[in-house]
């Protein structure tokens, strides 16, 4: 981890002071000292974007994230300068842009409450470690803020003091605070004095995201190449800022089925038929929302797909009926990869027809498909 004096020692470089803007019908373009541009957009009145380039030019403006629509920008924005700041305003927010280093404070524009503020801000530096740039903001961690996302980590729900990294892995066996695992989804929401707001850090570089943990009232997050290119998303509830994510994010064209959008329990593993009922009522009886249950690999027959272990679960049918009448949808894993045996009517199957992946050179691909 890099901490603040080492970027410090090392001569990274921050936003000096502003020295010019230029301002277009959604987005305003600040110039520094030392060639550092802050280029902020409006994208909603509750959405902002913020890029930052050292050099005065940016990357070309592409994302595998951000749908086309949400380019659409705002055009009701108005900026006002004063002594020592420029200020954006749109009918929910306020945002302060210091004029000494481009420092970002925002504001509820209904009752002027702040509600995030940068740190030390945007800063740069080169990686000596790995080679390329490292591009790092950070932000004041607020007392008694707490803070949720960047997908399905291992720990509890609250991930203040904690540090992660997105990078996807394949993470066998791992336990409580494993890290990285399987998702790399850099998106987190604050919550403090009832206000909330979230951060979507739109870089497919390897990211790390610091929630407190280095510094106490401090949070951060770099990544290791490419943009600081970020959108703010305002609340003030969590589902206004869900929304104004998935509006940049994509919508589904058609909803799924009701019960794919709630609660689902899943780990590895839930055998015999015993277990997976003494689960399911323990839902019921604690009165905790739950619309599905997933089987792994353990309700297999020798791990074969496409079969049941009849020692674990003598009568699938039945149990899949009961669950339903109960609530439940039951969800089973199968695996990418086909079991080698020859008494296997799946494997068999698939050889006659010719079904298996080749290598190049001819043979049949061949792999190991965890656990064994």
């Amino acid at each position: 981890m890099i901490t603040n004096t080492e970027l410090q020692r090392k001569g990274d470089q921050y936003p000096a002071s502003i020295i010019s803007y230029k301002k277009n019908i959604d987005t305003l373009y600040f110039y520094t000292a030392n060639n550092v541009v802050l280029q902020l957009t409006v994208v909603r009145d509750n959405v902002i974007r913020f890029r930052y380039s050292t050099t005065g030019i940016f990357e070309n403006d592409f994302s595998y994230a951000i749908t086309k629509y949400a380019s659409r920008g705002y055009n009701k924005l108005e900026l006002i300068e004063e002594a020592d700041a420029y200020i954006i305003s749109t009918q929910k927010l306020l945002c302060h842009i210091d004029k000494a280093n481009t420092g970002v404070k925002i504001y509820d524009a209904s009752d002027n409450k702040l509600i995030h503020q940068d740190e030390l801000g945007f800063h740069w530096e080169e990686n000596y470690e790995f080679g390329g740039d490292i591009v790092k903001m950070s932000k004041v961690s607020h007392d008694g803020e707490s803070y949720y996302g960047l997908g399905d980590k291992p720990v509890q729900l609250n991930l203040k003091g904690k540090h992660y990294q997105n990078w996807v892995t394949d993470s066998y066996a791992y336990t409580k605070d494993s890290d990285p695992i399987y998702k790399a989804i850099p998106f987190y929401i604050g919550l403090h004095h009832t206000k909330s707001y979230g951060i979507f850090f739109d870089n497919t570089f390897r990211s790390f995201f610091d929630f407190a943990y280095e510094r106490k009232n401090v949070t951060s997050f770099w990544a290791h190449g490419g943009e600081m290119n970020y959108y703010f998303i305002y609340g003030p509830k969590m589902e206004d800022v869900i929304a104004g994510y998935t509006d940049l994010t994509g919508k589904p064209h058609q909803l799924p089925p009701l019960w794919a959008l709630g609660y689902h329990q899943c780990k590895w593993s839930y055998y015999p038929e015993s277990k997976v009922k003494e689960i399911t009522s323990k839902f019921r009886e604690l009165q905790i929302p739950c619309d599905a249950i997933y089987l792994d690999i353990d309700y297999m027959d020798g791990f074969r797909c496409f079969t049941w272990n009849k020692d674990y679960f003598p009568d699938p049918k039945r149990m899949v009926k009961e669950l339903a009448d109960d609530g439940f949808k039951t969800v089973v894993i199968i695996d990418p990869g086909i079991k080698i045996d020859m008494k296997y009517r799946i494997f068999k199957e698939g050889l006659k027809n010719d079904y298996f992946c080749k290598r190049a050179d001819g043979p049949f691909m061949k792999g190991k498909v965890w656990p064994g």
